[in-house]
């Protein structure tokens, strides 16, 4: 009951101005913004991504006001927390940025036949067809955003003093590897090989799509166990949000990384047990659906490590003021 009360308690000595994950917010939306401006006449839905810029800073500028009106830690989290569920709206809106350029699959393909001497994604489920692996995989796909909001969850309550910094470091991967995604454009497998076909891939032949994806959404039936409970949520799921965008390097990888990373700094064992093996079926699940290439996983994995630990050491004055 004490520790429910402490989230409503009123903090005499609140922060004033906008907190760190909020001017991280505005600065790459000012940045994506000039993008839209350099490129201007290859937008193909410029209102849309204006009003939700100015729907996001709006819901930005609206909680700071209920935050000064009642300073407490309620109203500080869910500062925190409306700038991560910002990102669902980010996501698609790198897809129009990006869309304005050729796609690079045809490289990405390319290097991965010289690394692997095949296409992983396109012979992993054939070679492990079952049903337990398959849900299994999904499952791990599936809980990519439930490990996202189970590692904010664990700081705000195991570690509240470190719950903004934590919010920022995520916030700041993800932006990151959407700066990748808008200048790099790799629609992944399930788009490139469904434009291609199958046999063209299975032959090595990589041709160049260029613009193809500006116009095209059509990608590949989601190969594994289809009767499926996770299988059918994730499918659920790519039906509501996916885009043929952010392929390389994997976010899904490099973001799930950056919260083990996150978990195991807190030196509990059980917390990170709890994560590990949706952590490790999301990275396998990523090239099992087809949804990244292997080598888009491989450079979310290598990446990620570089980028927590200059996320970590650049926030050490980040902390929650309430």
């Amino acid at each position: 009951m004490r520790r429910i009360l402490d989230i409503f308690r009123i903090n005499p000595q609140p922060k004033k101005g906008l907190i760190a994950i909020e001017w991280l917010t505005i600065a790459y939306m000012a940045f994506t913004f000039c993008i839209m401006l350099f490129c201007w006449t290859k937008v193909v839905n410029p209102r849309a991504m204006i009003m939700g810029r100015l729907n996001i800073l709006f819901t930005t500028l609206a909680l700071w006001l209920v935050y000064r009106m009642i300073p407490c830690r309620f109203t500080y989290a869910m500062r925190v927390i409306c700038s991560l569920l910002a990102l669902a709206w980010w996501y698609s809106d790198t897809y129009e940025l990006n869309r304005m350029f050729p796609s690079f699959d045809y490289l990405v393909a390319s290097w991965e036949q010289s690394l692997f001497g095949f296409q992983p994604a396109l012979v992993f489920a054939k070679n492990f067809p079952s049903a337990i692996i398959s849900e299994q995989l999904d499952c791990g796909y599936f809980m990519y955003y439930p490990l996202i909001v189970f590692t904010v969850a664990v700081y705000m309550i195991f570690r509240h003093e470190e719950f903004h910094r934590v919010g920022f470091i995520i916030l700041a991967g993800f932006f990151l590897y959407y700066v990748v995604f808008i200048f790099f454009p790799v629609v992944g497998p399930t788009y490139y090989y469904d434009a291609i076909g199958t046999d063209q891939i299975a032959q090595g032949i990589f041709p160049d799509l260029g613009n193809y994806f500006n116009s095209h959404n059509d990608c590949l039936d989601m190969p594994g166990w289809k009767d499926g409970l996770f299988y059918h949520l994730v499918e659920d799921a790519k039906a509501a949000g996916e885009r043929p965008t952010a392929a390389f390097p994997s976010s899904h990888v490099s973001i799930s990384t950056l919260c083990m990373l996150l978990l195991l700094r807190l030196h509990n064992k059980r917390v990170v047990l709890v994560a590990l093996p949706f952590y490790l079926c999301l990275c396998l699940a990523t090239v099992y659906i087809q949804a990244h290439y292997a080598i888009d996983a491989i450079a979310g994995f290598l990446t990620a490590i570089p980028v927590y630990g200059i996320l970590l050491l650049t926030t050490k004055k980040i902390k929650t003021h309430d």
